[in-house]
């Protein structure tokens, strides 16, 4: 691709996301939402989280197509903290420490 195209990719997903952001935030922001939304909303952080991890251990091309063991166990890790705790920031530092601690201990 050339630079023109990916530049222009960057700005119409960027606008896109300003928009979509905008609609939720600039037009309904200063009413009150009703309580099943709220409800919903909780479960924000907990769709994210799983979003942002799986396509490092589904397609981890980064180790050659093969799981990566040391990830394989932060994710276990920060999955049982997060049902135990029920806390996503408390599971998220808790994979990200493991994951850390052992790549310093194996390098």
């Amino acid at each position: 691709m050339s630079d023109a195209t990916v530049w222009t990719i960057i700005a119409v997903l960027g606008a896109l996301t300003y928009m979509t952001r905008f609609v939720f935030l600039g037009l309904i922001g200063d009413r009150p939402m009703p309580p099943w939304l709220l409800r919903h909303l909780r479960f924000t952080g907990v769709a994210v989280l799983p979003g942002l991890v799986a396509p490092i251990l589904l397609w981890p091309e980064a180790t050659g197509g093969t799981p990566d063991p040391l990830r394989l166990l932060a994710a276990g890790v920060a999955l049982s903290v997060g049902i135990w705790r029920k806390d996503v920031i408390q599971a998220m530092l808790a994979g990200g420490l493991v994951f850390a601690a052992l790549t310093w201990a194996l390098a």
